[in-house]
């Protein structure tokens, strides 16, 4: 018996061992080959796109400083890099551009299994409708450039015809690209496609350089004569401001020319830095795998319920911002602005930005009281949206610095200067922390609570009736259902969500009026004269021209991620 009980227990550690040698050769079996073979094409498949990413970003950025050593030298040395040399550049990077978006519609797009996969969350559609709207007025202003450049063809040359010609060319069919391919994760043809979405990048940013630089030309100009004019009122013009024999005639169309080209001057710089941001997102998506599982089935919609206080609020700020806009380009045109005119703008931010800051403060708060989880998901559209908002508002906060010591060091207990110190402080605060709400806002995931599945439901079928077509007897009893559907999904709404919509959508229309006025031309930052004194005129004319751009792009960006919070809140 004893020797049985010894005997079994050794029998079963063979068959033990026997089993962990199987199982040790399968390990050993799967380690050694299948999974090595796996992880070395992974691992290859990730090495060819770091070294496409790179070769591609050498590239653009060898097409970068080609080019802004060509614009440096035309405004450093005028005599030997001139602007039509500049405008030549230009043109054969847009024809290479042009040739490459025409071989991806008609072949790269057209491939068997060349898009597989689309990112939902690039190519928004405020994005491609920003696309739309700066490319149509880039449009108009290059109509206008030829049409002013033929009225004068016998001193222009005819490159500032061509170049402008080739400029609607590029707009048109650039445009075209990105509305309908800014999703695209193309999945051939990976090097060519990432080097022609780098050349395209680095040819919108070239773009955007050039209309940075001529706006400063032009507007300097406008100043100087101003200020001449200031000194020698009632004498005669010195030789450096004689008038030169290219001045456009005393007719209506070539002064229609002359002013819409400058009112639509701004709206060129803004076209280029959409248009980068798109083109990036769709370079980070070159090569992409999507998982089908992290694809929200149902994107949500916008829908103007369940909020009151933010668009009276808004709409209010909108108003009263067009009207001391209005007032403000009405006295800014005169030969000496008035310095009550200064005192109104200024006093219309100092009230505004506190209101957005507090707005943004308290719409944080709430984001860190929800019980929402972070969406930790890799996205290329939304990490370039943080850049973006983040980069941007160093343009106005740097500005604001450099105002602030200005400021400081003169005459701070003035009452224009004192005003513009506070706008200054509180345009950094206002950026910081909307820039703090809106990503948090973008990195918060969408939850629906079980206890809101029937109002949903309830939500979904109210808009499937609604979308029936109705007679004109019911159109009566159709309002007052729309108006009690409004009341029942406000009042359903908890109270996070609707004072985060609130906040929201007071928020866009606050920073929509915020982008119209220092686009269409209202600059007291340089106009007051305070800082261009202490600075001196052409460094300050040089951090206004780089840094209010960018202003003005934050704006606009701001409104698309300031949508996207109040969508999925």
């Amino acid at each position: 018996m004893s020797d049985e009980k010894v005997s079994r227990p050794c029998h079963h550690c063979k068959s033990r061992s026997a089993s962990a040698a199987t199982d040790t050769s399968k390990i050993h079996y799967e380690k050694f080959w299948l999974y090595r073979h796996c992880s070395s094409v992974q691992q290859r498949d990730r090495q060819a796109q770091k070294a496409g990413q790179l070769f591609s970003g050498l590239l653009a950025m060898n097409v970068v400083f080609l080019g802004s050593a060509f614009i440096s030298s035309m405004i450093f040395n005028k005599v030997a890099i001139t602007l039509a040399h500049v405008w030549i550049l230009l043109s054969i990077l847009k024809v290479l551009c042009l040739f490459w978006i025409i071989y991806y519609l008609l072949g790269t797009s057209r491939q068997p299994h060349a898009v597989l996969y689309r990112d939902s969350h690039a190519g928004t559609i405020w994005i491609r409708g920003s696309v739309l709207l700066f490319g149509s007025c880039s449009i108009l202003l290059n109509v206008f450039q030829i049409g002013y450049s033929t009225i004068l063809i016998q001193c222009k040359s005819r490159v500032e015809v061509v170049f402008p010609s080739i400029g609607i060319l590029f707009i048109c069919t650039q445009a075209y690209f990105l509305w309908y391919h800014s999703k695209d994760c193309i999945q051939v043809q990976h090097n060519f496609t990432r080097c022609g979405l780098m050349l395209t990048i680095a040819t919108n940013l070239l773009l955007w350089l050039l209309a940075v630089t001529n706006d400063t030309l032009h507007v300097e100009i406008e100043s100087q004569l101003r200020e001449v004019e200031q000194r020698f009122a009632g004498k005669a013009p010195s030789s450096r401001n004689k008038t030169t024999l290219c001045t456009c005639p005393d007719t209506t169309i070539c002064k229609v020319f002359q002013k819409g080209y400058i009112l639509l001057y701004p709206f060129n710089t803004e076209y280029c830095l959409v248009c980068c941001s798109v083109l990036y997102v769709m370079w980070k998506n070159v090569g992409r795998r999507i998982n089908q599982d992290h694809i929200p089935n149902a994107k949500p919609k916008f829908k103007l319920q369940g909020v009151v206080f933010g668009p009276l609020l808004g709409t209010s700020a909108v108003i009263i911002g067009a009207c001391v806009f209005m007032m403000y380009q009405i006295q800014a045109t005169s030969l000496v602005p008035s310095r009550q005119v200064f005192v109104i703008y200024y006093s219309y931010y100092v009230v505004l930005l506190p209101l957005m800051s507090v707005g943004a403060v308290i719409g944080t708060i709430i984001h860190a009281l929800e019980k929402k989880e972070l969406d930790t998901l890799k996205n290329p559209t939304r990490s370039l949206d943080v850049v973006l908002l983040m980069g941007a508002a160093l343009g106005q906060i740097g500005m604001s610095y450099f105002s602030i010591v200005a400021l400081v060091a003169t005459d701070p207990r003035d009452l224009l200067n004192s005003l513009a110190l506070s706008y200054s402080v509180l345009l950094i605060f206002q950026n910081i922390t909307q820039n703090v709400f809106v990503i948090d806002g973008l990195h918060r995931r969408r939850i629906t609570p079980p206890g809101k599945e029937e109002d949903t439901k309830e939500e979904q079928n109210h808009e499937a009736y609604s979308q029936r077509r109705v007679s004109m007897l019911e159109l009566g009893q159709e309002i007052r259902k729309a108006s009690l559907s409004y009341i029942h999904t406000y009042s359903h709404l908890s109270w996070k969500r609707r004072v985060l919509r609130e906040i929201s959508f007071f928020l866009v229309l606050c920073n929509i009026i915020l982008w119209v006025m220092p686009t269409f031309g209202a600059h007291p930052i340089f106009e007051n004269e305070m800082e261009r004194s202490f600075y001196g005129y052409s460094t300050w004319f040089v951090i206004v021209n780089f840094g209010l751009p960018l202003g003005v792009f934050y704006r606009m960006h701001s409104v698309g991620g300031l949508l996207e919070v109040y969508v999925t809140a």
